[in-house]
């Protein structure tokens, strides 16, 4: 612990997109920097700190540095200031905000008490009453890749048609889920070549949200060509399966699934929800409709299938602007620097 200048704690059982995030981020970041996580449902692989190191935190690191407390949710602000109010530790507290709305009261009387906030997107900032920086997040170019192989052509699938289009994320009408699937119903009957792929787990509650889908898909002779896979044990190899990627949520927090899209050489046709719209470059990486309105979604997709080689055209396009904006090591790269900044402040 002496050598640990950072906590990114994860007071959160059920995964999540910050789970994610922490679990992506953490490992690029301790390569500079001393970092380590605490928290329910964090693989052993990342650098951890268990609940009997808490008292550690009473006490400096060896820098002589403030350790930073970097936060993502309401609890560990809360966490944060019951350690440093309550317990007297030593730290600076750090809270990222994702959120795409007004905060409630509550949050924004944590937020004021932070030493720094930091917004995902410039859409974010514009919901915050307090000082903040943006730092977008990134994504590892390593792990998600442009195809290599035979297994990562959609063929390989064992799914009819020559050509995928793909929705991955929680199956519910947050997601937009059912405009993607009323998109496929309209246009793949005029595009044969084509198949609808849907990717997600679907909680207790969606279920009958899910069903209704699925006999929708029914009543339009289209189950063989609008699959749902459920939970797949690698989501990255569909995402190099797929020639265009559709990001329908009708409200988001970040979302990363379009960076991880176009990573793999996959253009992308989103709504403007959250960092959507600051992702993607229309008319370059994909293309952007108003949130919610699928007549608007439907014309966007529409010319990637009617001209499968615009769909190749634009996801090398969209990998090389993800190298050149959304690498994870310049996200890495802007926390290191606001953390020995606030260590520092802290001496």
């Amino acid at each position: 612990m002496s050598r640990i200048e950072v906590v990114a704690p994860n007071l959160k059982f059920r995964l999540s997109g910050v789970t994610s995030t922490i679990v992506q981020l953490v490992p690029v970041q301790a390569r500079t920097i001393g970092i380590a996580t605490i928290g329910p449902g964090l693989p052993d692989s990342l650098p951890r700190m268990r609940w009997w190191q808490l008292p550690a935190l009473l006490s400096r690191p060896a820098s002589g540095r403030k350790r930073v407390w970097h936060a993502r949710r309401n609890t560990e602000m809360v966490a944060g200031l019951l350690l440093r109010r309550v317990f007297g530790a030593p730290l600076r507290l750090l809270f990222t905000s994702a959120a795409q709305r007004y905060h409630q009261p509550l949050t924004r009387w944590l937020m004021r008490r932070m030493d720094a906030v930091i917004a995902t997107s410039a859409r974010s900032g514009s919901y915050l009453d307090v000082p903040h920086e943006v730092v977008m997040h990134g994504i590892d170019l390593d792990v998600f890749h442009p195809p290599r192989g035979g297994d990562d052509a959609f063929a390989a699938s064992g799914l009819p048609g020559r050509f995928a289009v793909g929705c991955f994320g929680r199956i519910r009408q947050q997601k937009g889920t059912d405009l993607f699937v009323d998109a496929m119903i309209e246009l793949l009957p005029r595009f044969p070549d084509w198949t609808a792929v849907i990717a997600g787990r679907v909680t207790a509650e969606n279920f009958g949200f899910a069903q209704a889908l699925k006999a929708r898909i029914a009543k339009a002779g289209l189950a063989d060509r609008i699959v749902f896979l459920g939970e797949v044990p690698d989501i990255k190899l569909w995402f190099r399966r797929l020639s265009l990627y559709v990001a329908p949520s009708r409200n988001e927090g970040f979302g990363l699934t379009p960076l991880e899209a176009m990573a793999s050489a996959t253009p992308v046709v989103a709504s403007d929800a959250g960092a959507y719209a600051e992702m993607v470059v229309a008319g370059e990486t994909g293309a952007v409709a108003p949130a919610g309105d699928g007549r608007a979604l439907i014309e966007a997709i529409r010319p990637y299938l009617a001209d499968p080689s615009l769909a190749e055209k634009q996801g090398q396009a969209a990998r090389d602007h993800v190298e050149r904006r959304f690498r994870l090591q310049q996200e890495a790269d802007s926390l290191i620097a606001i953390y020995r900044r606030l260590g520092a402040e802290g001496r």
